[in-house]
């Protein structure tokens, strides 16, 4: 991989150890999460087809519309609220979380409870 860090390369070898195991299916698809250090994105997937069904980000229309102020957890949150209102508009109640080789902590996790909090299932 180059010059990259050892923090990254833990995550991404955490990362493909966890994608071995998780694959999203028609019925119920990936929600697969990424943060950098000033943004959050989410996406929902459908393997079978390699097609993205659902996506949000702190980059999103909608959100910059109503943007979230205040601590980055908060801001993730809103992201989970986001992409879980416009998978139940497409049908999508129920998905396998895909942390990404990210530690399930932090914004991860805020993400995913809003995304719960909006009618979504894992």
């Amino acid at each position: 991989m180059g010059n990259t860090s050892p923090r990254l390369m833990a995550r991404l070898k955490r990362k493909k150890r966890i994608r071995k195991r998780i694959y999203g299916i028609e019925d119920r698809p990936r929600l697969s999460i990424f943060k950098s250090s000033s943004h959050i994105y989410a996406q929902i997937i459908d393997d079978t087809k390699g097609q993205t069904l659902v996506s949000a980000s702190t980059l999103d229309r909608d959100y910059k519309l109503h943007p979230v102020t205040g601590r980055k957890q908060e801001i993730a949150k809103a992201v989970g609220v986001l992409v879980g209102k416009r998978a139940l508009d497409k049908g999508i109640t129920k998905v396998v979380l895909d942390r990404n080789g990210f530690l399930y902590h932090g914004r991860i996790k805020a993400l995913s409870d809003g995304a719960r909090e909006a009618g979504l299932e894992f």
